[in-house]
């Protein structure tokens, strides 16, 4: 098969890794950074780079636009206008509703791949990093069905799960799961680094709830910034709403009640099991913690002992302790049986598991 990028960073540079383990395919890349093309095809991303658009689309069978949100528009009027007629073009940006309102070709399909990490550029993409990923298309009524068939054939050969979206459903969605938290994330973070600059203290060693809640903070301007704007309406509606949210809070606080604390809080831990077992496993999750001493190769020794079992892990999380010697492996198993047996198959490495 063969396929086209435009743009090899993560998303692009994994597309292209994916494509190439996974089939027989030729990967042509064209981005306007000339290094991280020339990585792109040194790590094996790419077959052949392109010197333009029409160079990289002119025989492809599917096109995948990975660049900024600001710049998709353009990029994808492009490659529509350089591809074969019969090829499906897509594009992997995290807001829908501009770019499928601006676009009525019926060889374009929206999509967005819900994977990536806290890094940028092909130098971090992955052949594995669509794996189980939940991957959104916005056909419209114009699109080939054809071209969507094919498309969603070679995402789920890519490792993914094609979900069918409407755009602005998508886009709402999204400023709630994944805009929002990056404007929380960045507000945690200037509040705390405030706070200690006004008492004049060094940063203290943080807590895993701290390090959870702002591990994306920061990221990349060149992406962000375009996706805040392009999503501002549902976004600033997601601010909105928390704002009330955390007034109510304050309002409990200030009159020291309780109960109505406890039960947000108890309401905050049924809706978060809710979404997990909706959307990661489809069925009750129990989370397992085991004790585990700080050396190599013991989160591996867990997963494949597990992985041996048949036992499938549907989410994992780290917590190690401040003395580095050890600490707490998370692991999120489907299904009581299967929680179970891990439960007793971890206790037989000699690690000390509970569940929590």
């Amino acid at each position: 098969m063969k396929i086209a990028l435009v743009g090899v960073g993560l998303i692009g540079g994994s597309i292209g890794l994916a494509a190439r383990q996974r089939l027989p395919a030729t990967v042509a890349g064209y981005d306007t950074d000339a290094e991280a093309l020339e990585l792109a095809r040194e790590r094996g991303a790419i077959d052949r780079p392109a010197d333009s658009i029409a160079d990289a689309v002119s025989e492809a069978e599917a096109v995948f636009v990975a660049v900024p949100v600001g710049r998709l528009a353009d990029a994808v009027q492009a490659a529509i206008a350089a591809a074969p007629a019969d090829a499906v073009i897509s594009d992997v940006g995290s807001t829908k509703r501009a770019i499928v309102a601006a676009l009525e070709d019926p060889r374009f399909v929206g999509g967005h791949p819900l994977a990536g990490a806290e890094t940028a550029g092909v130098r971090y993409a992955r052949e594995d990093l669509f794996e189980g990923a939940t991957w959104y298309l916005t056909p419209t009524p114009t699109t080939s069905g054809i071209l969507y068939e094919r498309l969603h054939r070679l995402l789920r050969t890519l490792g993914a799960r094609p979900v069918a979206i409407e755009p602005e459903t998508h886009d709402i969605i999204l400023a709630t799961v994944s805009h929002l938290p990056h404007v929380l994330a960045n507000v945690l973070v200037a509040q705390a680094a405030q706070t200690l600059q006004a008492g004049g203290e060094r940063l203290p060693a943080t807590g895993p709830s701290f390090r959870d809640a702002t591990r994306v903070a920061g990221a990349p301007s060149a992406i962000w910034t375009d996706i805040y704007i392009s999503n501002r309406d549902a976004l600033a509606a997601g601010i909105d709403d928390t704002i009330a949210r955390l007034e109510a809070v304050r309002d409990a606080l200030d009159a020291a009640d309780g109960p109505r604390l406890t039960d947000w809080n108890d309401a905050a831990a049924a809706d978060r099991r809710r979404l997990l077992e909706a959307q990661l496993a489809g069925g009750p999750l129990f989370e397992l913690r085991a004790s585990v001493p700080n050396r190599p190769g013991v989160v591996a020794q867990l997963a494949l002992e597990l992985g041996r079992a048949g036992v499938n892990i549907t989410d994992m999380a780290l917590y190690p302790a401040p003395d580095m010697r050890e600490g707490v492996v998370a692991l999120w198993i489907a299904g009581e049986e299967q929680a179970g047996r891990a439960e007793e198959l971890v206790g037989t490495l000699g690690f000390p598991v509970a569940r929590a």
